[in-house]
């Protein structure tokens, strides 16, 4: 019997009731069951999703910097597999002929780049080494014009060369040479003690490279004293000295010159004064000098005449007869290049010895020569034999053992063991000789060399301050001094 609820409402209390209520709640369980399983579903794709492809990507971000190699790798890869395709795909005679591009190609580039190498050979007038060089390529060299006329054009410039260039005769050829070089004039010139001396003995890296570039632009170009005068083998077997003209072959407006430095140490006094305070190898392998700025910091660059010249050389290699270089020539009595091997009791002398060994052979390397300056720097025309005997032998123990033999002596002061014009006859000379030395360089204002059999004597004209300030006339055939001179210069007192 139906009654009312409590708002008046009619109530069903039968059966029929009861039964819709029962299929109601089967269906919503089997809704949720529904829904239970979806989520389930759902969350066994999310969890592969993140389990498959999340680990990877993470990786990818992780390492993305290292990824550059793989991927080019990757690349290299397919594109191997493409060309190994397109080889597939050709006939025989495509893939010879590709072959052939690639040969021609690899020969092409050869070719180019070996004519270059020769042509740095010839502007340096070595025009044999630039024609060997070229027909080191094979046998077929002739086969390629390339080659073939690059020889021709060095032979045809061989036919204009002249023993000495403009000169006539060994005796015309200048040696100059300079002392350390001021890399800061301010410091140098700055009214210290030592600022005269400066002022007379020293060039400044400024006025050297004026000095280089008049010379340059005049004609000059730098050989090695070995080239002006060298040993000779006569018919019955012994050896003397003779001039060396027909071994320097250069253009007729060319002219030859010696280059040389004298005190290459940079002695404890020079210490702040604005010059270098070592010879070092660069980060190319090159020649080149240390100096200590004022913030106490070392920097390595063009501080000195070796490393000026070089950088002035690779600009005009023309400048250089097969390379020649300069002479270096060293004291003792305050070690070598910068480096303290005169003091067993340094803590680095073991190490500086090893490191002057090595920048010797390298400087050698590129052209440079070294000369004995004497162990103590005295004057050797008043030394007695018994002096010139004990600082001979330490040089060549403390120095010639580091910079390797050498047969070149130049005087401290330019002071020669000899006043006479004939023949050496002293037992200093003989002493000297003993002991390898052959050529011998004292210091004079004009050209002058004297070849005998048994030695060579060669004068050297100053390039300083005093000679550009005090004599300026003896220099008018180089340069001009007035264009040269550092603004900075003081007047000499």
């Amino acid at each position: 019997m139906a009654g009312r609820n409590k708002f008046g409402e009619k109530s069903d209390n039968t059966g029929y009731g009861r039964n819709k209520d029962n299929r109601n709640k089967m269906k919503n369980k089997k809704f949720r069951n529904l829904l239970i399983i979806e989520a389930l579903i759902l969350c066994v794709i999310v969890g592969g999703y993140a389990w498959l492809v999340l680990p990877k990507y993470s990786k990818g971000e992780n390492n993305k910097g290292n990824n550059t190699g793989k991927e080019q790798l990757t690349s290299d890869t397919k594109e191997d597999k493409d060309k190994e395709t397109e080889k597939q795909t050709l006939t025989p005679e495509e893939q010879k002929q590709q072959q052939l591009e690639k040969e021609q190609k690899e020969t092409e580039k050869k070719i180019t780049e070996l004519i270059a190498q020769a042509d740095r050979l010839a502007l340096g007038y070595d025009y044999d080494g630039a024609i060997e060089l070229i027909k080191s390529f094979g046998n077929n060299y002739t086969e390629h014009e390339a080659l073939t006329e690059a020889v021709a054009g060095y032979e045809a410039t061989k036919q204009t060369l002249k023993p000495l260039g403009a000169y006539d005769s060994v005796e015309q050829i200048n040696h100059i040479f300079f002392h350390t070089l001021v890399a800061d004039t301010g410091k140098a010139f700055d009214g210290d003690s030592d600022s005269n001396g400066y002022n007379y003995y020293m060039t400044t890296i400024d006025e050297f490279k004026a000095i280089m570039q008049q010379m340059y632009e005049d004609g000059y170009v730098i050989v090695s004293i070995h080239d002006v005068a060298k040993k000779d083998e006569t018919e019955s077997g012994k050896t003397k000295y003779v001039s060396g003209g027909s071994d320097i072959m250069l253009p007729p407006d060319k002219k030859p010159f010696v280059i040389s430095q004298d005190d290459v140490s940079y002695y404890n006094y020079m210490t702040g004064d604005g010059f270098a305070s070592r010879m070092v190898i660069d980060e190319n392998g090159r020649p080149s000098t240390e100096m200590i700025m004022d913030d106490g910091t070392v920097t390595v660059g063009d501080y000195d005449m070796v490393p000026v010249l070089e950088t002035f050389i690779a600009e005009h290699p023309d400048f250089s007869y097969k390379g020649a270089k300069g002479i270096i020539a060293l004291t003792g009595y305050e070690g070598a290049l910068g480096y303290r091997t005169n003091d067993p009791d340094s803590s680095t002398y073991k190490q500086d010895k090893e490191t002057v060994k090595k920048i010797a052979e390298v400087m050698k390397q590129w052209g440079w020569e070294f000369a004995s300056h004497s162990y103590g720097h005295r004057d050797m025309g008043k030394a007695t034999y018994s002096f010139t005997k004990k600082d001979t032998d330490r040089w060549l123990n403390e120095v010639g053992s580091l910079v390797g033999p050498t047969d070149i002596y130049i005087f401290p002061f330019g002071i020669d063991i000899e006043t006479t014009m004939g023949h050496y006859s002293s037992d200093k000379f003989k002493y000297l000789k003993q002991s390898g030395f052959d050529y011998f360089c004292g210091v004079y204002k004009d050209p002058w060399i004297q070849v005998k059999d048994d030695y060579v004597r060669m004068t050297r004209r100053p390039l300083d301050g005093q000679a550009m300030l005090q004599f300026p006339e003896r220099l008018m055939d180089l340069f001009d001094v007035n264009a040269v001179v550092d603004k900075t210069r003081p007047a000499l007192k």
